[in-house]
C-alpha cells in the first residue's frame, strides 16, 4: 500500500530514534548527552564491550562505528525484527499513536471491525490464563507438568485453560460488554442453528493463544483434557483476524530469533514449538496442523533461506514432507529452497528433547536433507524399477516434478541432480548383472555359468553378464570425445572478429562472457575481451580500439587468423560490412555454446561409461558421437536458435544411456 506524502516524516518526528532503539539496548550514560539527545551504547548489531553504537536524536539516525551499522527509526525495526518494511512501519505507528492511512471507506470499517474483534481476543487469552489457576484446571496442569513445562514457558506462550461448563467464557464477556456477534465472529462461540443461547467453542481444552507476527492475538488451538472430545485439537475458524493458510504458531518471536540465528525451523505442533524453544531453538514454528501451504512458504522464506521441516518420525510425518514438496516446486527460487529433519520412529520433536535432550534434536537437525533428495526418496523408495516399463514411469514421474519448477536456473540444476542420481541408482544394477567393476578380471562372469552361455570364455551372447568383447575401438573414444578442431578454429575467428570490432564487442560482450572455450590457450583472451566489454560504450572509437590492441596485439590477432583458417573468416573480414559480421559472429557465438554445451553432456556420459565394454556399446558410443557431431556442425543456424532444445536432445541420448549394455 502507499503511504501518503509526509507521514513518514511525521512518525519519525513523533517517536525519537532513542525511544526506538532504547527498547533493544542500555544507553551508557555516562556517554550520553540526553539533553542534547545524544545517545550511547553497545552495538546490538554486534557484540562489543565498549559503547560505539550512536543514536541521534536530532536527526532521527543512528550509527555504529565498530561494525558501520546504520539508518532510521524503521531500518532499525526491521533489522532487529527481522519485519518486512510496512510491518515495520506498522510497529513505528503503534508506537506513535497513529492510525495507518486508510486505503479506502470500506477498508477502514474492516479495520474498525478487526480491532474490536482483537480486544475481545486478548480478553479470552487473560480470561483462560486465570482459569488455568483455578481449581477447576487440575487435570490441565498435570498434563502440563507430565509434558515439562516450565512456568516460565506457560508465561511465554500464555497458555490458558477453557472451563468445561458450556457457556464460562460467553457470560464472562458478555458481562464485559461484548456483542454476540462479536463473540460469533471472533471464533469464540456457537449459536446453535435452532436458535438456542450461544455456547463457548473451546470447553475442557488447554488454550494455545495464536498471535499475528506483531503479537495481536486472533485465534487459538485447545487441547482436548477429556477422551470424550470428537478431535484432540481445536482450532479456531477463519474469521476476519484468523486466516490459518497464512499464519504460523510463534511467528513473531521465532521471526527475530531466526533473523539472529539465520535459520527457521516448522514443526508440526503447539508442543513442538514450546518444547523446542525451551531447548533453546526459539526460531521454531508450526503451521498450525495443517498442510505447509504457500503463502506460509513464503512467510518461512522472509525470515530464513532455508527453512527445515522437522517431522514426526511416522508415515503420517513423511507422508507430510511428500506433501509440501509439491507446494515448494513451483516457488522454488534461488537460494530458497528447504531441507527436512526426519527423526527417529514414533518421536516427535518434543518427545526427543525430552528423552534425549537437545544435543540429540540438534543432530537431527544438522543431519536434515535437501529437498531434491527427499524428491528423490519420494520417487524411489518402495517403487521398483526392475523393468523398461518401471524405469519409464520414474523418468516420467521426475519429469513431471521438474516441469513443476517455475524458475528456469533451479529447474536446471535439479535435472542434472536428479540425472546423476539417477546413473548412480542405476550403475549398481548394472554391475550385478555381470558388468565389468574395478577390480574383477575382464571376461570374469557375471551371475550365469563359469564361461558364459556358449562356453567361449567371455565371448557369449547369452544370459546377462555371461561375458564380454574387447573394449571400445579407440577410433570410437576418440569420437566419443567430439575431436574440436572446428570447434578451435571457430573460437579463434570469434576472437579475431571482436579484436577487429570493438563495437560488436559491446553488443557480444555478455554472452562471450558465458562460453568457455575448448581451446585452453584462448582463454586468457577470451575472458580479457569479456572483462573490456562493459566499457566500451564509455569510450570513443580511438580509445576502445587501443584498449582491445591491449588484450589482442596485432601478433596475437595473426595468430588468430591463421588458427581460424579461410573457412571460418568470411565474417571476420575487413571486407564485411557491420551487419554481416554481426550476423556471423552470432551464429559462430551460438554453435561455439552449443558445441561447448554437447561436449560437456558427452563427456560426463564417457565417465559414466567406465570401462565397461560389449558387443553393442561400441555401435551405440558411436551413434551417440555422430549425432552430438551432427548437431554440433548443423543444428545451430542462427544466434536466435533454439539452444535448449539442442541440449534436450543430447540430454534425451545420455538420460536413455544408449551406449549401456541392454538384456537380449
Amino acid at each position: 500500500m502507499a503511504l501518503p506524502p509526509g507521514f513518514l516524516d511525521e512518525l519519525r518526528a513523533r517517536v525519537p530514534i532513542s525511544e526506538v532503539v532504547g527498547r533493544r539496548v542500555t544507553w551508557d550514560m555516562r556517554k550520553s548527552n540526553t539533553a542534547r539527545g545524544d545517545f550511547w551504547a553497545c552495538c546490538p548489531f554486534h557484540e562489543e564491550k565498549s559503547p560505539s553504537f550512536h543514536a541521534d536524536d536530532r536527526k532521527g539516525f543512528y550509527h555504529c562505528f565498530g561494525c558501520g551499522a546504520k539508518g532510521d527509526a524503521v531500518s532499525f525495526l526491521r533489522e532487529q525484527g527481522n519485519l518486512g518494511f510496512m510491518e515495520a512501519v506498522e510497529e513505528l505507528a503503534r508506537m506513535a499513536g497513529l492510525q495507518m492511512p486508510a486505503q479506502d471507506p470500506a477498508a477502514t470499517e474492516r479495520a474498525q471491525a478487526r480491532k474490536g474483534l482483537a480486544e475481545w481476543m486478548e480478553a479470552a487469552a487473560a480470561f483462560f490464563r486465570t482459569q488455568l489457576a483455578g481449581g477447576r484446571a487440575a487435570d490441565a496442569r498435570a498434563y502440563l507438568a507430565r509434558r515439562g513445562l516450565s512456568r516460565t514457558a506457560l508465561e511465554r506462550f500464555g497458555l490458558g485453560y477453557a472451563p468445561g461448563d458450556r457457556r464460562a467464557l460467553t457470560e464472562h464477556l458478555r458481562g464485559m460488554g461484548a456483542p454476540d456477534r462479536a463473540l460469533a465472529d471472533a471464533g469464540l462461540s456457537i449459536a446453535p442453528e435452532d436458535g438456542g443461547p450461544a455456547f463457548d467453542r473451546f470447553r475442557d481444552r488447554v488454550m494455545f493463544p495464536i498471535r499475528d507476527a506483531q503479537g495481536a492475538c486472533i485465534a487459538f488451538g485447545g487441547r482436548a483434557m477429556g477422551d470424550g472430545a470428537k478431535a484432540k485439537y481445536l482450532n479456531s475458524p477463519q474469521t476476519p483476524l484468523f486466516d490459518k493458510s497464512r499464519t504460523l504458531y510463534n511467528h513473531g518471536p521465532a521471526r527475530e530469533a531466526a533473523g539472529k540465528a539465520g535459520a527457521l525451523i516448522a514443526a508440526e505442533g503447539y508442543m513442538d514449538v514450546i518444547a523446542l524453544s525451551e531447548a533453546g531453538f526459539a526460531h521454531a514454528v508450526a503451521p498450525l496442523g495443517t498442510a505447509v501451504t504457500a503463502p506460509q512458504l513464503e512467510m518461512m522464506w522472509r525470515m530464513a533461506d532455508e527453512p527445515v521441516l522437522a517431522l514426526d518420525g511416522d508415515k503420517a510425518g513423511l507422508d507430510a514432507a511428500m506433501r509440501v514438496i509439491d507446494v515448494a516446486l513451483p516457488l522454488l527460487k534461488p537460494g530458497k529452497s528447504l531441507r527436512f529433519a526426519l527423526l527417529p520412529e514414533g518421536l516427535d520433536p518434543d518427545d526427543l528433547i525430552r528423552a534425549e535432550g537437545a544435543g540429540a534434536m540438534r543432530a537431527v537437525l544438522e543431519a536434515a536433507e535437501p529437498l531434491v533428495a527427499m524428491l528423490w526418496r519420494r520417487e524411489t523408495e518402495g517403487r521398483p524399477v526392475d523393468s523398461p516399463e518401471r524405469r519409464a514411469a520414474l523418468d516420467m514421474r521426475l519429469r513431471a516434478a521438474l516441469a513443476k519448477i517455475a524458475d528456469p536456473d533451479v529447474r536446471t540444476h535439479y535435472r542434472a541432480a536428479l540425472a546423476e542420481r539417477r546413473a548412480a541408482f542405476f550403475r549398481p544394477a548394472r554391475e550385478a548383472r555381470g558388468g565389468w567393476t574395478p577390480g574383477r578380471p575382464r571376461g570374469a562372469t557375471g551371475g550365469f555359468g563359469g564361461k558364459g552361455s556358449m562356453g567361449r570364455g567371455g565371448a557369449g551372447r547369452g544370459a546377462w553378464g555371461a561375458g564380454f568383447v574387447d573394449a571400445p575401438l579407440a577410433e570410437t573414444k576418440a569420437s566419443a570425445l567430439l575431436r574440436g578442431a572446428e570447434t578451435r578454429a571457430r573460437e579463434a575467428a570469434i576472437l579475431f572478429a571482436l579484436s577487429g570490432r570493438p563495437a560488436l564487442l559491446e553488443r557480444f560482450g555478455e554472452q562471450l562472457a558465458e562460453l568457455s572455450f575448448e581451446s585452453a590457450d584462448l582463454e586468457p583472451l577470451r575472458r580479457g575481451l569479456a572483462a573490456l566489454a562493459p566499457m566500451i560504450a564509455d569510450m570513443d572509437a580511438e580509445a576502445a580500439a587501443a584498449a582491445v590492441r591491449a588484450v589482442v596485439d596485432p601478433a596475437r590477432a595473426e595468430d588468430l587468423a591463421n588458427r581460424a583458417g579461410a573457412a571460418h573468416l568470411g565474417f571476420a573480414g575487413s571486407d564485411c560490412d557491420a551487419a554481416e559480421a554481426e550476423a556471423g559472429l552470432a551464429d559462430a557465438i551460438a554453435r561455439c555454446a552449443a558445441a561447448a554445451q554437447l561436449l560437456a553432456e558427452v563427456r560426463d556420459a564417457e565417465v559414466s561409461l567406465g570401462e565397461d565394454a560389449d558387443a553393442s556399446l561400441d555401435m551405440r558410443l558411436r551413434t551417440a558421437s555422430a549425432m552430438a557431431n551432427r548437431l554440433r556442425e548443423g543444428a545451430v543456424k542462427s544466434a536466435d536458435s533454439d539452444e535448449s532444445h539442442l541440449s534436450d536432445a543430447v540430454r534425451a541420448a545420455i538420460s536413455g544411456e544408449i551406449w549401456v549394455k541392454r538384456p537380449r
